[in-house]
């Protein structure tokens, strides 16, 4: 915690391509040793994949993918009188953001075989459709949540 005011954040510019702040700061993440114009290519050319199956606007499957990725609680460790516990707590829009956007590369980044964008598009899809590794991350977190919830009152 700083001593000194407020850390503000500092605003993301769109992407180039869909002019969307989100957009760019998943290719960010993307990024690997600083490859930018990688990470482009990557994300472009997985919208591009989603755009020719879906048959859909691509940053729409993004955004609708990243929101059902998204984790509304998760759990945070309590030392409570020498006893650590699970407690469940809510999960700041920001937080949501980052932790579905951690999952869905992950995902990707684990499947076999393919190009980056290939994977990424595959991904992409399994999560539009509530489907696949990314969304089974954000039910296991929601499980552990509801298996935890007596402890709930220990959140401060």
């Amino acid at each position: 915690m700083p001593r000194r005011g407020k850390i503000e954040r500092v605003p993301v510019a769109a992407d180039a391509r869909f002019g969307n702040p989100v957009i760019a700061k998943f290719i960010n993440r993307v990024m690997l040793r600083g490859q930018k114009a990688t990470a482009y290519k990557v994300v472009y050319g997985a919208m591009d994949i989603v755009a020719d199956r879906a048959k859909k606007d691509p940053q729409e499957v993004f955004l609708q993918a990243m929101k059902n990725v998204t984790p509304l609680v998760e759990v945070k460790p309590r030392r409570v009188g020498g006893a650590t516990y699970q407690v469940p707590v809510e999960v700041r829009p920001e937080r949501g953001a980052a932790l579905a956007t951690r999952w869905v590369l992950a995902a990707a980044r684990a499947r076999g075989g393919k190009s980056a964008a290939e994977k990424l598009a595959a991904e992409l899809m399994d999560a539009f459709q509530n489907q696949g590794a990314a969304i089974k991350k954000r039910e296991d977190t929601h499980k552990m949540a509801d298996a935890n919830k007596a402890f709930v009152h220990f959140r401060w």
